[in-house]
C-alpha cells in the first residue's frame, strides 16, 4: 500500500460503488412505479386496445428505467 496515496483509491471506489448501488436503486423504483401505473392504467381500460397500450406503455417505461441505470452505471466504470 503505497503511503498517502492508497486511501484516495479505496474512497473513489467506494463512492463508485455507492454510486452505482444508489442507480440500481433508482432502477427499480422506476421499474416498480411503471408497473404500478400500468396496472392501474390496463384496469381502467375500457377496452382491449386500451389495455394492450397500457401494456407497451409500460413495458416501455421499465425499458427505459433500465436503460438509463445502465447508461450511469457504465458512466462510472469509465
Amino acid at each position: 500500500m503505497e503511503q498517502g496515496n492508497g486511501g484516495e483509491g479505496f474512497v473513489a471506489n467506494v463512492r463508485n460503488q455507492a454510486t452505482a448501488f444508489g442507480a440500481s436503486i433508482q432502477e427499480g423504483w422506476e421499474y416498480i412505479k411503471a408497473s404500478i401505473r400500468g396496472h392501474v392504467k390496463k384496469a381502467k381500460a375500457k377496452n382491449e386496445k386500451e389495455a394492450s397500450e397500457a401494456d407497451m406503455q409500460t413495458a416501455k417505461a421499465q425499458v427505459e428505467a433500465t436503460d438509463e441505470a445502465e447508461a450511469k452505471k457504465k458512466q462510472l466504470s469509465m
